[in-house]
């Protein structure tokens, strides 16, 4: 059978599409109420062409079929709230705990849509911006190493037998080594094959300040990695705090602030 012939023909007839009840405001949004569960998971997505939608999704189903509770297009909390409302109240006073990003707009949306869950900011945020911190130290020692490898280009340029550039043991010049680095920077030692712990090995014995980095992204990662009660968690969360002053970096007393400001919701 021609691929595109069935394709239109499950499209206007065997998928029923044309008679989708939600199919006049689809664009706009979908609501799925049916979905709804007890945990709920709300965030932003870029579906196509870089457009953020808003979408709203149910643990219960864990990421398979009934995980959409709804899809609704933008991010302004007034229109996200406006469609949300059109679930009964009844069903949303049933949610118990949302996770979510740090966003003012995402988090009044939680509050005034499901008022009796608890709010839980996603780890992923918070760890997303650990490793953005670390790679800042990371990218910017590679364009330093640019630069110098640009200058020992021009110097050499001319002379009859130019010096070579320098290669570690690894076979990585200084600016290869950075730019390799950066999946590595993603990961636990653990997990890290062994032409990246050679690297890695390389990489902070020639850069200890990213390995100090280094070293506070994972400290974060270990706190969420342990399942602990929360005055434990408070306890840790305080080393760390700690060990981030002592680092004296600036992008991560930055993180470390902005932990602060969410301190309660990280914790749930």
């Amino acid at each position: 059978m021609n691929g595109k012939k069935f394709q239109r023909q499950y499209k206007k007839s065997i998928s029923n599409y044309k008679d989708w009840g939600q199919k006049s405001h689809a664009e706009d949004y979908v609501l799925f109420p049916e979905n709804l569960s007890t945990e709920l998971s709300l965030d932003e997505v870029a579906l196509s062409d870089g457009e953020l939608y808003s979408v709203l999704t149910s643990k219960k189903a864990r990421g398979r079929k009934g995980s959409i509770v709804a899809i609704i297009k933008g991010t302004k909390s007034e229109i996200v709230m406006e469609h949300l409302f059109k679930i009964s109240r009844k069903l949303r006073l049933t949610v118990q705990e949302i996770t979510l990003d740090m966003a003012g707009s995402m988090k009044l949306i939680a509050k005034r849509c499901f008022p009796n869950a608890v709010q839980v900011i996603d780890r992923f945020h918070v760890q997303k911006l650990a490793t953005e911190a670390l790679q800042e130290i990371r990218i910017a020692h590679r364009w330093e190493a640019i630069d110098l490898e640009n200058e020992w280009i021009t110097k050499n340029k001319l002379k009859d037998k130019p010096l070579p550039i320098e290669v570690f043991e690894n076979g990585d010049a200084r600016k290869q080594l950075l730019a390799r680095s950066r999946y590595l920077l993603y990961k636990s030692p653990e997990k890290w094959t062994e032409s990246q712990q050679q690297r890695a090995q390389i990489l902070f014995e020639n850069y200890p300040d990213i390995e100090k980095a280094y070293g506070l992204t994972n400290g974060l990662r270990q706190i969420y990695n342990q399942r602990t009660v929360k005055d434990v968690a408070m306890l840790k969360l305080a080393h760390w705090f700690k060990d981030v002053e002592n680092a004296g970096f600036k992008t991560f007393n930055t993180l470390m602030r902005t932990i602060n400001q969410h301190y309660n919701d990280i914790l749930n």
